[in-house]
């Protein structure tokens, strides 16, 4: 601990004068408007990054609730139709013994996508108070990105069960509107997320270092 020294700042590519593409990641200096490489625009910052974030998420937090209030699925057996919910899918898998696959459930279907709309919009207010970024905001950023996809698991079950259980009168399977809103959710927290330019992560770190 007593050779333990502080960590060095690290020299970010704005703070060195220079800007990337973002289509070849080709490097030029610091005011160069066009690529000299593959010809795209060049701008260090994504000026209108956090207007995009919001908007995509505030619509992914509205059709979640459809998601989650209207059923994900309709089950008819011999004439009998029966409709669950996300939730009330997660209560009848426990109910039948199925726990592991109910805690799978509920994980992908609440607590991630849950998790996604305070992670994002956690981000999004630092960044807009000016906030010191640390390494550990850049990697929930990456989290966030990553885990995204995962959170259609609910979509994919109710495709395959609506693919092959088709038994006319005797049973069928149906997705309910809760699967398209779930859907459209996941998709707009997405473009979300990939809408946030991390950059401006550093940057409120290095405003609050000048």
């Amino acid at each position: 601990m007593a050779n333990a020294e502080r960590a060095q700042p690290v020299l970010t590519a704005r703070a060195a004068g220079l800007v990337g593409c973002s289509q070849c990641g080709h490097v030029h200096p610091r005011g160069t408007e066009e690529c000299s490489v593959c010809g795209a625009h060049l701008q260090s910052r994504d000026k209108t990054s956090l207007q995009r974030v919001w908007a995509w998420l505030f619509a992914g937090m509205v059709v979640y609730i459809p998601a989650n209030v209207y059923p994900m699925l309709r089950t008819s057996t011999l004439g009998h139709t029966t409709e669950s919910t996300i939730v009330g899918g997660v209560f009848d898998l426990a109910d039948h013994g199925a726990y592991g696959i109910a805690l799978i459930v509920f994980v992908a279907s609440v607590v991630i996508p849950v998790s996604k709309f305070i992670a994002i919009a956690y981000l999004a207010i630092r960044v807009q108070r000016g906030l010191p970024g640390t390494p550990a905001h850049f990697h929930l950023y990456e989290v966030v990105e990553f885990i995204g996809r995962w959170s259609m698991i609910d979509v994919f079950v109710v495709a395959i069960l609506s693919a092959l259980v088709q038994l006319d009168f005797v049973a069928s399977i149906n997705p309910g509107i809760a699967a398209v809103s779930f859907a459209l959710s996941v998709a707009f927290t997405m473009i979300s997320a990939n809408s946030f330019d991390p950059k401006l992560i550093w940057d409120s770190r290095e405003g609050a270092e000048a």
